[in-house]
């Protein structure tokens, strides 16, 4: 079974940075891809962003230009390095890793982490 451990949350100042981490415990042939989710209190799940393919990158419209995500298949992770954070980027945030194990693939979740962004 596979595990994902999620790291990096925490209380920034506006216009502060923040990285956050998605290691997984195995990742068999490889991250297919990693992506990164937020939900703020009373608000849907939105995607922030995604890499893909061969480092195939999109990030959602509010955080473009801010937010940069990586894949380290080496170290079997994923990070969204968070620059000129805003409060309205407070949110618990989760990682999705769709992990290759030849025969298939599947996708993993991490438990979330929280990000409060004081204004």
């Amino acid at each position: 079974q596979v595990q994902i451990a999620e790291s990096g949350g925490g209380l920034v100042q506006s216009g502060g940075s923040l990285t956050l981490s998605c290691v997984a415990s195995e990742t068999g042939l490889g991250i297919l891809v990693g992506e990164w989710h937020r939900q703020a209190p009373g608000k849907k799940s939105e995607l922030v962003a995604q890499v893909s393919g061969r480092d195939r990158r999109r990030y959602g419209d509010a955080v473009k230009g801010r937010f940069t995500i990586s894949r380290d298949n080496i170290k079997k992770a994923v990070f969204l390095q968070m620059n000129d954070l805003k409060p309205e980027d407070t949110a618990v945030y989760r990682c999705m890793l769709r992990i290759d194990h030849e025969v298939s693939y599947y996708d993993y979740w991490g438990q979330g982490t929280q990000v409060t962004v004081s204004s």
